[in-house]
């Protein structure tokens, strides 16, 4: 009795975020066949988050790559450039416009993702398909196994698969730790209308208001609503304590942190709509590496998990996954040659990304927060 063969891929992409879909784009452009494997069950199985500002030294060249500039810049939110920065007493400390000169224009993620997806031929990405472990095999090789008991095996594997990725412990034993700052997400729906207040204190773009290991940071939405991400410098298990299936009292409780607090600012949370989401925030070791490992490979939150103070890590999966396509195109046959080349590139503009994401950290959270980041915005800081 004989076993039948496990079907094999070329490349493999674990993951189809926007960093293994602009690899997976790349490399249909140069006429390469990539398959990803995503856990979803479809494309539409969650909410792929709010706004992006898209840089035009990172981002915006993966889809110069990509082949996709012109129809990103279809999908740009008009004024989203736009920026506040207050106090905790609600004054306004910095009110910068969008002139439409800025180079990093926002978009939704999702938006994004769905720009990505359709460039693609259809059933490049395997929907349901969540993947449990993978091992090597000689000449480079791997092979990869998935929930459901079935598996492939592929000459180039790539982790492009988030903060808690099953590729990295190929290449790397880091894990992600935890930053010190926890995030509760909420939504306020058609602002203009609904939270007219809430609307002019967040303007038509992002919104700091700051003051020492707290803040409101919140960005309008180009369907009128209002995202709130309020942050807590806390103990990792601070929000263990707070019940969230409670909406009233979880409100209550992350607002006791907020005590004094301008009451325009603390009804960004009081008043949203819908339930709160906890989040906490993990980073890799800034400057995390690997030495190179046959056949594998890892881009995007799996090679370089940061926390999002300096706005980099969407804009990095974009670009390590244009790099890594264009460099398997540009050597064919040799993939070590290939991904050699990537990592010598991405490791330093990882490093490098990481530490301003660090010290984003520190700036916005500091004692005598808002001061360095309006600083910072106005060129008057060192």
């Amino acid at each position: 009795m004989t076993t039948a063969p496990l079907p094999h891929h070329p490349v493999a992409v674990v993951g189809a975020g926007l960093g293994g879909l602009a690899l997976a784009r790349v490399l249909h452009v140069h006429g390469i066949e990539a398959a990803l494997f995503d856990l979803d069950a479809s494309p539409d199985a969650r909410a792929q988050g709010g706004m992006l500002d898209i840089h035009d030294d990172t981002g915006q060249e993966a889809l110069r790559a990509a082949g996709l500039y012109e129809e990103f810049l279809a999908r740009v939110h008009p004024g989203g450039q736009a920026t506040r920065v207050l106090g905790q007493d609600g004054t306004v400390r910095l009110a910068q416009p969008d002139d439409g000169t800025g180079g990093r224009p926002e978009t939704d993620r999702g938006d994004l993702r769905e720009l990505l997806l359709g460039s693609l031929p259809a059933g490049t990405v395997r929907w349901g398909a969540k993947v449990v472990g993978a091992r090597p095999l000689d000449g480079g090789r791997h092979r990869v196994t998935l929930a459901d008991g079935s598996g492939f095996t592929t000459d180039v594997l790539v982790g492009a698969d988030g903060a808690w990725s099953r590729v990295r412990p190929l290449v790397s034993a880091a894990r992600p730790v935890y930053t010190g700052v926890s995030f509760v997400e909420a939504d306020l729906r058609e602002a203009d209308r609904r939270h007219p207040v809430s609307a002019e204190v967040v303007g038509g773009g992002m919104l700091f208001a700051l003051g020492p290991g707290r803040g409101f940071l919140a960005h309008r939405e180009p369907d009128g609503g209002l995202h709130v991400y309020t942050a807590v410098v806390a103990p990792e298990d601070w929000l263990d304590g707070i019940d969230f299936t409670d909406t009233e009292a979880a409100k209550a409780a992350v607002l006791k942190e907020f005590d004094g607090w301008d009451e325009r600012l603390r009804a960004l949370v009081a008043d949203a709509d819908g339930s709160l989401v906890p989040r906490r925030i993990h980073a890799l070791p800034v400057g995390h590496r690997w030495d190179r490992v046959p056949g594998v490979t890892l881009l995007g939150d799996a090679a370089h998990l940061m926390s999002p103070f300096a706005g980099e890590g969407a804009n990095l999966a974009l670009l390590d996954g244009a790099e890594l396509g264009l460099a398997l195109a540009a050597a064919p046959g040799d993939t070590e040659t290939a991904l050699a080349a990537y990592e010598a590139r991405m490791f330093p503009r990882a490093e490098a990304s990481a530490a301003e994401s660090a010290r984003g950290q520190e700036l916005l959270f500091a004692a005598d927060a808002p001061r360095e980041l309006v600083e910072m915005f106005t060129g008057h800081g060192d």
